[in-house]
């Protein structure tokens, strides 16, 4: 179920059919290492999200391609960073027109883990802004333990590893490399660090993990389960509603 597919007179009819939600796929453009090309995250959020709404028909928003990633340095040739405000007013201006479209559940599938902060800014003007408007923030890679588990195999810090190398592989082979892969590997050096660093200070080639240890057969896997596992949550989310019923802007009685 693609928004951008559907007419004006159709919509209504799709939104209440699927309880008034609507998925919003957002990915990024950036260096993945010498192994994988700089459409990965944009192209795992589209295609999750268009495989989800199939199983679910919730209509799926357009997916954005850019994201919050200023850490990615300018090292590397290939990253198209939007600031935090602007992914932040992006984000909102996207939901409240989709709320005037009648979507009264949306749903962010972030595939990019430097967006997840200004994601939440813009589900806090949301809802603060809509009154009957749910907004969650799904971070792809933390949906469930075991999607969780597989992207952390080879590093706490992880960018364009394992996983990520063997989703492409197995889902957009257009995007890998697989004959680099063997000497892509980087180790994880942000053990024990204070501070946050950009990716210019804590890899040599962009890649964070090994992605010597992929597989098409494991991204296949791995793609499957998020597919299983973001279509759970969307059905639980077309159920949910608030535990209570009080209104953001009227005061409690004294």
């Amino acid at each position: 179920m693609q928004w951008a597919e559907r007419t004006w007179t159709e919509l209504p009819a799709d939104l209440a059919a699927a309880s008034f939600t609507a998925l919003l796929p957002i990915g990024a453009t950036e260096q993945h290492g010498p192994q994988l090309a700089t459409g990965m995250d944009w192209v795992l959020a589209d295609k999750l999200c268009r495989k989800v709404a199939e199983r679910t028909g919730v209509p799926m928003l357009p997916a954005l391609p850019y994201g919050c990633s200023l850490g990615h340095s300018r090292r590397w040739p290939g990253t198209i960073a939007l600031q935090p405000i602007t992914l932040i007013t992006l984000v909102k201006e996207v939901g409240d027109w989709a709320y005037i479209s009648g979507v009264r559940r949306i749903i962010i599938v972030n595939t990019h883990v430097t967006n997840a902060a200004p994601l939440r800014c813009a589900l806090e003007m949301l809802r603060a802004e809509h009154d009957d408007m749910m907004v969650a923030v799904i971070n792809s890679a933390h949906m469930s333990e075991r999607v969780r588990a597989a992207h952390f195999a080879d590093a706490d810090d992880w960018h364009a590893n394992a996983a990520e190398t063997s989703l492409m592989m197995g889902i957009a082979p257009q995007i890998a490399r697989p004959h680099l892969n063997a000497t892509s590997d980087d180790p994880d050096r942000t053990q024990g660090l204070v501070f946050s660093h950009p990716v210019n200070r804590t890899s040599a080639n962009g890649v964070t993990g090994n992605p010597s240890q992929a597989s098409a057969e494991e991204g296949l896997r791995l793609f499957a389960w998020m597919t299983e596992d973001l279509a759970a949550i969307v059905e639980k989310g077309k159920l949910e509603h608030p535990p209570l019923q009080a209104s953001y802007a009227s005061r409690a009685p004294d």
